[in-house]
């Protein structure tokens, strides 16, 4: 396979999943960095949503961050990130990614951009978003980790965002009650795989 190209915008936490998985696959890849402000044409041409990340591969052109993962850990999984021989695993995991997705991203914005959602206060968003932390905490009871024993595709898609939610604001999130949760993120934060793809 020749060398991919992934448009990427460090800070994205959709493109954050994306470059993980692309890291821990082994994939050979030359990660062009976008500015949101003048997004180059060559990453245009090949998606018109002109958001981030896209990759190019081998003439193929993948322009969301789910199927960016799927087709990574497709070709190489080490450590067993898709469960492959636990369903149970597999569906957790997929609709945790949906309501993380769907729901949990929405309060997430409003949270962060409360002036652009002035119906409600940002506290009013953080408390709609904590339901999602808590259903996360509870799951880390009793394991590491959220769908496994061990790190998989459903640590990896929602880090990124819990991520965002924590730094709004770092002091409440410090005193939130939600232990496993804070635990959970500083290991994926210091670890080897996520400082690599964070790297300027």
């Amino acid at each position: 396979m020749s060398r991919a190209t992934l448009y990427s915008f460090r800070r994205c936490p959709y493109a954050m999943r994306a470059r993980m998985a692309l890291r821990y696959s082994g994939i050979a890849l030359d990660i062009v960095e976008v500015s949101l402000k003048a997004k180059p044409p060559e990453m245009l041409a090949l998606s018109s949503k002109g958001t981030v990340p896209v990759l190019h591969a081998d003439g193929r052109v993948i322009d969301e961050s789910l199927e960016i993962m799927h087709w990574a850990l497709g070709l190489h999984d080490p450590q067993d990130w898709t469960l492959l021989n636990d369903p149970d695993g597999r569906a957790l995991t997929a609709t945790l990614i949906e309501e993380n997705d769907q729901v949990f991203k929405l309060h997430l914005n409003r949270y962060k951009y409360p002036e652009r959602h002035p119906d409600h206060s940002a506290l009013h968003y953080r408390s709609e978003g904590e339901a999602f932390l808590r259903k996360l905490d509870g799951l880390l009871e009793n394991r590491q980790f959220l769908a496994a024993d061990h790190l998989s595709l459903a640590d990896v898609a929602l880090m990124p965002f819990v991520r965002q939610f924590a730094h709004v604001d770092r002091e409440w999130f410090a005193q939130s009650p939600y232990p496993r949760l804070r635990d959970w993120l500083r290991g994926l934060l210091d670890s080897e795989l996520f400082v690599a793809i964070m790297a300027k």
